[in-house]
């Protein structure tokens, strides 16, 4: 039977090697992805997302199972997001929204494209991503975050503000003014 991610949490608090690599492996593809939508960066999205495995490693004792483990997981992973933001405002300027894979060519993206996609739906992807990159990396990190764990992790509002650390109906708000933003940019672009 295998171990539920509170249960291996537990273990991780004992400091159990395996059960953490095992955590390691359940949780790593979805940590990164959610730190490099969030940050837009693929060399930032790798050390945020591993330094919440380290965070996770160091306080999975204070893991009190009120809530799931994944909420509490991506509470510390986005949180480590919003923090290294407010440190490197200045990547804004000097870096363009990462894709992974796309940033080198030679690294393989954690979760790549599917191959049966033609070229005009490439195409328009492409074209839709081109759009929405630059409308997300404007949106408060509240609000970025918020949209990403809904659309990309399927969180409702009561786990985002969770997450978020603030009330469900703060999460619900973040989530629409989110969306009203990315339309508006959207429509002006």
């Amino acid at each position: 039977m295998e171990l539920s991610d509170e249960d291996l949490c537990s273990r991780i608090a004992e400091r159990d090697a395996d059960a953490f690599e095992l955590m390691v492996d359940r949780h790593q593809a979805r940590a990164y992805r959610l730190a490099a939508s969030i940050l837009g960066n693929e060399a930032d999205a790798r050390d945020v997302s591993q330094d919440a495995f380290i965070r996770l490693y160091e306080s999975a004792a204070q893991f009190d199972r009120r809530s799931r483990f994944s909420t509490w997981f991506y509470r510390i992973l986005v949180n480590l997001c919003i923090d290294h933001q407010r440190k490197n405002r200045w990547w804004k300027r000097l870096s363009p929204l990462a894709t992974p894979g796309i940033d080198d060519p030679d690294e393989r993206a954690v979760d790549p494209p599917s191959s049966e996609a033609g070229p005009e739906e490439d195409a328009m992807l492409k074209q839709s991503i081109s759009r929405l990159r630059p409308a997300l990396a404007k949106l408060s990190p509240q609000q970025r975050a918020a949209l990403l764990l809904q659309t990309q992790e399927g969180l409702t509002s009561r786990e985002i503000g969770e997450v978020l650390k603030c009330s469900e109906a703060t999460a619900r708000v973040h989530v629409h003014r989110g969306i009203a933003q990315l339309r508006k940019l959207i429509s002006n672009d």
